[in-house]
């Protein structure tokens, strides 16, 4: 399986679950949104979840080598980190973390 497949997956047992994560677009791509608020999405070329956290949960996971900075055409989001494929496992977790941010905000 592929990571956008693995994305894709966990994004639909999350719309079961979740009644407002709806799917949407953001930089021309599809993404995961909680309401009007963007929650996620699979990068294809660096093949990894992004989703959107606290920005100190963030730095702890590029401090811990677990993610990376996410910065489309040069420019930080310090509330977002990527994770790459080799890290999956986490994505389930990260992703309920996303939600519970995103909701709050």
């Amino acid at each position: 399986m592929t990571g956008e497949d693995h994305f894709w997956q966990l994004a639909e047992e999350l719309q079961q679950s979740h009644r407002r994560i709806v799917i949407g677009t953001i930089m021309s791509s599809r993404c995961l949104r909680v309401g009007k608020e963007f929650l996620a999405l699979y990068d294809a070329k660096r093949r990894g979840l992004v989703v959107k956290l606290p920005k100190e949960r963030v730095e702890r996971l590029i401090e811990g080598g677990k993610g990376e900075p996410f910065a489309p055409a040069g420019k930080v989001f310090k509330e977002w980190v990527l994770v790459a494929d080799p890290s999956r496992r986490q994505w389930p977790r990260l992703l309920r973390e996303g939600i519970e941010f995103v909701d709050r905000t």
